[in-house]
């Protein structure tokens, strides 16, 4: 992958271009999550018409069903899905945290049971390489393990040894198997592999995990870790603390954040790369994010309101629905009301970074 750092300014912004296989992405970037395959209730033509230019797949879930093999065989998961844009996938080791009642961790990896079947499964970082090479995004993570908040010290320092170890499990791994990538032959290009910074919410782990991390030489580094329950300023600080350790040739990448004044300010200190559900999520929950703030669709003050979402939006929502009709749909639990209210927090979050990368042109 070629980064090219185009601008910064003096807080520390940056202005950029990531040259992945699929496309060259502008950088700042919100990446929708694509948890199973889609994002969820908008299709993949909406999502260009949007603006994405880089969605994010989970290899935990898309392992267990359909299964990375049967993705393989059909070609990888841009074919798989019809994105012929760029792909992230993670690693898996967030949602195998989030199994902490279905999971044991040793060395050598994660047994764990799947919250579909309860059927026994065992990830290592060279299986979770292995998976993500089958399913084939531009873009692959290091396997990880996620600490939880709070953390003592004692438990944060042992989740970062087992990381550092398996990073670089990883990084051997993936360097050695990454031409079985489905579409490496046809377009002469490969995968890229990005190490996890983790530490918990103590500074100095978190600059020995991003030292560590730059001896490997990976591809781009991700903050990981973050957004796990503790206050939101101690995030900035941490994501302040590493990011001035990370390579400046190199992306940065903020993994599970944010709201949208939190993902602004994460672009404008100089992160790259940010992905979070909320957006998707929220909608689904009737929450609208706009430029007056945030806006419960699903109250009766909407009932009769004959404005547009967001009157400073000209998204494909703002520019031809109501407030009083996207409640309607809320209320009486059509499915349009998920499809409009998600196309519409999309079209708010990338827009944010359009504006940030604007600024620093």
């Amino acid at each position: 992958m070629k980064f090219n750092l185009q601008k910064t300014n003096a807080a520390g912004g940056r202005r950029g271009e990531m040259d992945l296989a699929h496309r060259v992405v502008q950088t700042p970037v919100f990446m929708p999550v694509g948890t199973a395959g889609t994002v969820k209730a908008v299709p993949q033509n909406i999502l260009e018409v949007l603006g994405a230019e880089l969605i994010l797949g989970n290899t935990y879930h898309l392992y267990l069903r359909p299964g990375h093999e049967l993705i393989r065989r059909l070609g990888g998961l841009h074919k798989f899905i019809s994105w012929p844009q760029a792909m992230l996938t993670d690693s898996g080791g967030y949602q195998v945290f989030s199994l902490s009642s279905l999971r044991k961790v040793t060395d050598e990896g994660v047994a764990f049971r799947s919250h579909l079947d309860g059927s026994a499964h065992f990830f290592t970082p060279e299986h979770s390489m292995d998976v993500q090479i089958a399913l084939g995004a531009d873009i692959a993570m290091a396997f990880d393990e996620c600490t939880e908040y709070p953390a003592d010290r004692a438990r944060a320092g042992e989740s970062l040894r087992l990381t550092l170890a398996w990073a670089e499990r990883s990084l051997k791994h993936f360097r050695a198997s990454q031409h079985r990538t489905p579409w490496a032959e046809a377009l002469g290009r490969r995968q890229n592999l990005f190490g996890i910074v983790q530490g918990g919410m103590y500074k100095d782990l978190r600059r020995e995990s991003a030292e560590r991390l730059l001896e490997m030489d990976f591809d781009g580094y991700a903050i990981g870790g973050l957004s796990v329950g503790e206050p939101r300023e101690m995030t900035a600080e941490m994501i302040a603390e590493v990011l001035p350790l990370l390579p400046k040739d190199k992306p940065r990448y903020v993994m599970g954040v944010g709201y949208p004044d939190e993902i602004e300010m994460y672009a404008k200190m100089g992160v790259d790369m940010m992905d979070c559900v909320l957006p998707t999520r929220a909608a689904r929950h009737g929450l609208l994010f706009t430029s007056e703030g945030r806006v419960n669709i699903k109250t009766k003050q909407y009932a009769e309101d004959q404005n547009p979402p967001d009157p400073n939006c000209q998204c494909m929502v703002c520019r031809r629905y109501t407030r009083a009709y996207l409640r309607h749909l809320f209320q009486t639990g059509e499915a349009l009301s998920g499809i409009l209210n998600t196309i519409h927090n999309l079209a708010y979050y990338l827009g944010i970074m359009e504006r940030v990368r604007g600024e620093l042109a």
